[in-house]
């Protein structure tokens, strides 16, 4: 049994991790920490292995570096923060993701092949209009897999979730690849793979839910 903490536990994302961890058999949800419900995480970390952390790009780096003293393994999806910063810190494995969505990392997958054989993209990514960064961090991950300059433009309205267009043009023709998340249970499956295999990287960090999905 797997002992999972949840950081930004209040959240929509949280509030999603918290029932996904607590309907998986091999999964054991410890805590909720968030500022909205008077628990800070460094309060839990000693009853948890992993801590999935879906907070603010302000927070995120001061939460994963806790858990690395206490020796909690990371399971991050905030976007936004700058992981390198913790590159060569040691203590337990971190994770990151800009999308847990499979669908998503297909996307990035296929959009990374085209570009190799298309004159050039663009890519438009919508969220809802509370997220906070922009580009988003799926928008970012897909234009540094992709071949040449790829622009990114971003839209933030209520009523979205996340939803991301690749479109690639060459002489006479496009070639549009499009995901959409329109719930964000969409997440849940890539979230609950990290958790279980973040204790077994072969380094850390590790971003990319790509190197979960694919043996190259």
């Amino acid at each position: 049994m797997i002992r999972v903490a949840v950081a930004g536990a209040a959240g929509r994302m949280g509030e999603a991790v918290c029932a996904a961890v607590g309907a998986a058999d091999d999964l054991e949800l410890t805590a909720r920490a968030d500022p909205a419900l008077g628990v800070e995480l460094t309060e839990v970390l000693g009853g948890a292995d992993v801590v999935v952390d879906f907070t603010r790009p302000d927070a995120a780096l001061d939460n994963v570096r806790a858990c690395l003293r206490a020796g909690v393994h990371a399971v991050v999806g905030t976007t936004g923060w700058d992981i390198e910063a913790i590159r060569g810190e040691s203590g337990a494995n971190v994770f990151a993701a800009p999308n847990f969505a499979i669908g998503a990392v297909l996307m990035m997958r296929f959009a990374a092949e085209a570009s190799r054989h298309m004159a050039r993209a663009e890519i438009i990514e919508l969220h809802h209009d509370r997220k906070l960064d922009a580009p988003s961090g799926t928008a970012a991950r897909t234009a540094a897999l992709m071949q040449g300059e790829v622009p990114i433009h971003s839209v933030r309205l209520p009523g979205l979730v996340a939803h991301q267009e690749v479109i690639l043009g060459d002489v006479g023709q496009t070639l549009t690849i499009r995901h959409d998340s329109t719930d964000r249970t969409s997440f849940m499956p890539g979230v609950l793979l990290a958790v279980r295999r973040v204790a077994d990287l072969p380094e850390s960090p590790v971003v990319g839910l790509e190197h979960l999905l694919f043996a190259e």
